[in-house]
């Protein structure tokens, strides 16, 4: 599992980590992790940095003859960065630095860069043309609102060139707390980040500025508190969480989820709705809705009711409102005593007292514009700040939360409790009907016994990973995205 932490939390663990270390030995630990990452690419390695990063700098092949330039602002950060380009100057590499705030720079790392060849450069500009890797030491985890006018020429100019940009701890101008990106920040190839992951580093879109991700170990672990910010589920997570059935199972033991779903004018829905609860665990599924032909013809090992739910037969979860229109059924299921999922048309008009009055779990599935609704806010609000919105929902609403989106997050209204962040999402999963099947494929995970943050988290992933392998690159639709769950879990299962 990757685990991020806020900024206090880190600064706090790097006070009392550098109270038992020699002066200067942390910042010595981080400036050696980044300046190996950093050969790494430059030798044409894969450590970090996305494919046409690495492709750009292969034709170097070496460390010996590189062109470096280290963009340092004051600070660690640029202390940090500084240090690094000593450490490749020692190795050969042609190190120009480019300081941002010359009153102000880190003094130990600048003589260190001098003292192994490395040179201050006043025209940023000519070097940036020509290098091979840049160094964004500019600013740090502490900085807020965007690069400094003066630093955007510089970055735009570093974005401009042919080399690999890595960012130092985290990519200047995002918000290392939130995600947001409040003013203009320099979009990196791969960033080398120390001690521990930062939500930015997670969410988005300050994510989509990070690159790829690498973390150096300096030995903060021992004074990270046990519970973080955020935390990304990997492959041996979520296949702990996946429900097994055993010798003694039958449907019901492995639970029956109700699909409430569909309407003349959106058939479809239904059928995915019920696609994705067919591949999600459980032993049956109960279809409640016009639809029942269409399913049927589809699926005829499902269970189809008229309605209303409340009538339908024993249920241990309900997933209601894709493709519902005006249909009736939300207020029949969030009646009921057993775990529901709210999803699209379902969430119109959704009553946070309600909610909060249920006994059972409530999942609510929006994406930004539905959760920008029940915050009475702009999407753009909800889409640049991810992270605030879907712990506001959670807490508004006394639900957990899965936003849908650029970055999948799932909240419980527990604030005490991390906020999930799914790593499997993939753009191709941008299509008309792939909510529903994520719909019916946690509401699958809830009736075969999940908790509401797990069957959330465990649906999340397992529905970006089909959309992957689904698509491979290409367009993909909604029931290929429904029929890789199979394969997907198959590959979380099996490692």
């Amino acid at each position: 599992m990757r685990t991020a932490y806020s900024v206090e939390t880190v600064r706090n663990a790097e006070r009392e980590l550098m109270a038992r270390l020699p002066e200067g030995a942390l910042m010595q630990r981080a400036a050696a992790g980044l300046a190996a990452a950093c050969a790494d690419l430059l030798g044409g390695g894969s450590a970090v940095g996305r494919e046409s990063a690495v492709g750009r700098v292969s034709a170097v092949g070496r460390v010996y003859g590189a062109k470096v330039v280290v963009l340092a602002g004051s600070g660690a950060n640029g202390g940090d960065a500084l240090y690094a380009g000593a450490r490749l100057a020692a190795r050969g590499a042609r190190v120009s630095a480019v300081l941002l705030a010359p009153d102000r720079t880190h003094e130990g790392g600048l003589s260190a860069l001098l003292g192994k060849g490395g040179r201050v450069v006043d025209d940023p500009f000519e070097v940036l043309a020509v290098a091979d890797l840049v160094l964004d030491g500019i600013t740090g985890i502490g900085g807020h609102g965007g690069l400094r006018p003066d630093a955007v020429p510089v970055a735009r100019a570093a974005r401009g060139g042919s080399g690999v940009i890595v960012a130092v701890d985290l990519p200047s101008g995002v918000e290392a707390d939130s995600g947001e990106v409040m003013g203009e920040a320099l979009r990196a190839d791969a960033t080398v980040t120390f001690g521990a992951y930062k939500p930015g580093l997670l969410i988005d879109p300050a994510r989509e500025y990070a690159g790829a991700v690498r973390l150096v170990d300096i030995g903060l672990g021992p004074y990270l508190p046990s519970v973080p910010e955020v935390e990304a589920l990997q492959h041996e997570d979520v296949a702990r969480l996946l429900p097994k059935p055993t010798g003694e199972s039958d449907k019901y033991r492995r639970g029956v989820v109700g699909i409430v779903a569909g309407s003349a004018r959106y058939p479809g829905a239904a059928v995915l709705a019920v696609a994705g609860a067919l591949r999600g665990g459980a032993g049956a599924v109960r279809y409640v809705g016009p639809g029942g032909s269409t399913v049927i013809a589809r699926y005829p090992e499902t269970l189809v009711h008229d309605g209303p739910p409340s009538k339908a037969g024993r249920v241990q979860a309900w997933a209601v409102g894709p493709g519902l229109g005006d249909g009736p059924g939300v207020a029949d299921v969030l009646a009921s005593d057993v775990p529901v999922l709210v999803d699209a048309d379902g969430l119109r008009l959704l009553d946070p007292a309600t909610v909060r009055a249920r006994t059972a779990p409530t999942l609510l599935t929006p994406h930004a514009g539905e959760a920008a609704a029940l915050l009475g806010v702009d999407r753009a609000e909800v889409e640049s700040g991810r992270l605030a919105a879907v712990r506001e929902l959670a807490a508004r609403y006394g639900a957990t939360v899965l936003l849908k989106g650029s970055t999948t997050l799932i909240a419980s209204p527990d604030r005490a409790v991390p906020v999930r962040v799914n790593p499997t999402g993939t753009p191709w999963l941008a299509t008309a009907g792939s909510g529903d099947v994520l719909s019916g494929l946690a509401g699958s995970l809830l009736a075969s016994g999940l908790e509401a943050r797990d069957a959330a988290s465990a649906a999340a992933y397992l529905h970006g990973l089909a959309g992957r392998l689904a698509s491979r690159g290409a367009p993909v639709a909604a029931h290929e995205v429904a029929e890789g769950v199979g394969e997907a879990w198959r590959s979380v299962v099996g490692g």
